[in-house]
């Protein structure tokens, strides 16, 4: 089990030291790209990818929130995006995973809290990472919806049927009282913004997210 920071809640004026904070207890960093057309907010895009990639080694996982994704796939990748994730409810993303691979990342695809499985079911076979969504995309702080976690099952079973090298990522609302619901689901990393900036001491937060979701 993986935790991943969100530094959409990282304090931006100070995100290099931010991020400095959690280096030694995060596994891998969740950037949220949102594009205020997709969604109605306005976050980061390559220009900041590229800025924090000389001041971290950890892996930056790029959760692309935009309607048109296909035009700034080689901007992350210039940057030093490791992944990059997109959305099913943009269609068909067979064109958006040859463009990702052909840049050297790794392919993710997510699912909003309000669509079924079946949507990204066909598709497992083809990418890294499945992101569920646990809240709405677009804003920060929200509460988990729990009943997602019924389509972590279904990933769960279908990947691990296939022995499919794909990890389930879950991002929206993971605290500390529910990191062990995601994990008990079959959730392999955790993503968590407010849980862990949002707390005094986030590499104690992070550390205590992942011990929850360890017993």
């Amino acid at each position: 089990m993986k935790v991943a920071p969100s530094i959409l809640a990282a304090d931006f004026a100070n995100l290099a030291a931010d991020v400095a904070r959690v280096a030694d207890v995060a596994d891998l960093l969740h950037v949220d790209c949102m594009d205020g057309h997709y969604v109605p907010n306005l976050s980061i895009g390559p220009p900041v990818v590229k800025s924090l990639r000389p001041h971290t080694d950890l892996f930056l996982d790029c959760h692309l929130m935009v309607d048109n994704p296909g035009t700034l796939l080689a901007g992350f990748a210039d940057a030093g995006a490791d992944g990059c994730t997109v959305h099913i409810e943009l269609g068909d993303p067979r064109v958006l995973f040859d463009e990702i691979r052909a840049l050297g990342m790794r392919v993710g695809l997510s699912l909003e809290p309000q669509t079924p499985f079946d949507a990204v079911a066909p598709y497992l076979a083809e990418i890294d990472l499945l992101l569920v969504m646990s809240v709405h995309t677009g804003f920060g702080g929200q509460p988990f919806i729990a009943e997602v976690l019924d389509k972590v099952r279904a990933a769960r079973v279908a990947i691990d049927e296939r022995a499919l090298p794909v990890e389930i990522e879950i991002d929206g609302g993971i605290k500390i009282d529910n990191a062990h619901l995601a994990v008990e689901a079959g959730v392999d990393i955790l993503v968590s913004g407010t849980g862990i900036f949002g707390a005094d001491d986030p590499a104690e937060a992070a550390r205590e997210i992942r011990a929850a979701g360890t017993k």
